[in-house]
């Protein structure tokens, strides 16, 4: 785990009132679904030392998606909720970020192409068995790894994706559609009665990503709202940027 987990975890289970006994339940469950694989070497390959695009699923989304298809051999690392949009638009990432929340026709569309890391918390238990049908998946836990279960950090789908491009020593990290701002992105289908929560998860993972800028050695940039230890970037200077 990265240096420094285990107080923000707790903070997190403060802060929102979660039960960590049930993440390590849900944890101990994918775990047991899961097969042993080396797609960690894959994922190494794929990030190390090149830069990679993290997706989410914000406001900015729609403008960003044109720039998006313009990048074909970028990696893309996409959160669950903007899987969708993307497939629309004939964009498959090569990993998706997920706690299988999102549109499971679009997750299951990408089930045999897309490398999964799924994360197990106490309220997804019963969407684990999902975990089956991905060719290629890995488990993740904000609580200790143990078995076949990482922790990578982060707490929202978002956020997680650049904590494990992080992880995997990206060179830089360039992050679409990920805005934590008081707007909620029509794609993230958030019910208006969850409204407060979700943006209380935003505003978190804004602070974790902001923690994190202190401590990765990957390069940050977003093309989307301004994030401190982030260089702000437009989508003229992306490809510029990349090479």
């Amino acid at each position: 785990m990265i240096l420094g987990w285990r107080k923000k975890y707790l903070e997190i289970l403060k802060e929102f009132k979660y039960d960590e006994k049930k993440d390590k339940e849900s944890a101990v469950i994918l775990n047991s679904i899961l097969k042993k694989t080396n797609i960690n070497e894959e994922i190494s390959k794929l990030i190390k030392g090149k830069s990679v695009l993290v997706i989410g699923s914000g406001p900015s989304l729609s403008t960003a998606i044109p720039e998006l298809k313009k990048m074909k051999k970028s990696i893309k690392i996409a959160a669950d909720s903007s899987i969708k949009p993307l497939l629309e638009n004939g964009i498959i990432p090569e990993i998706v970020i997920s706690d299988l929340d999102g549109d499971e026709k679009s997750l299951k569309k990408v089930s045999k192409k897309s490398i999964f890391v799924i994360h197990a918390h106490g309220d997804n238990m019963n969407k684990l068995e999902f975990s089956k049908k991905i060719k290629k998946c890995i488990g993740t836990t904000q609580s200790n790894p143990f078995d076949k279960i990482q922790n990578f950090g982060g707490f929202t789908d978002g956020d997680r994706g650049v904590f494990f491009a992080s992880y995997f020593e990206a060179k830089k990290i360039i992050l679409f559609g990920m805005d934590f701002g008081e707007r909620i992105g029509k794609y993230s289908n958030t019910k208006k009665s969850d409204r407060k929560i979700k943006l209380m998860k935003l505003s978190k993972g804004k602070l974790l990503l902001e923690w994190l800028a202190t401590k990765t050695k990957s390069e940050l940039l977003t093309t989307s709202r301004p994030i401190k230890g982030f260089k702000k970037i437009s989508y003229k200077t992306v490809n510029i940027t990349i090479t």
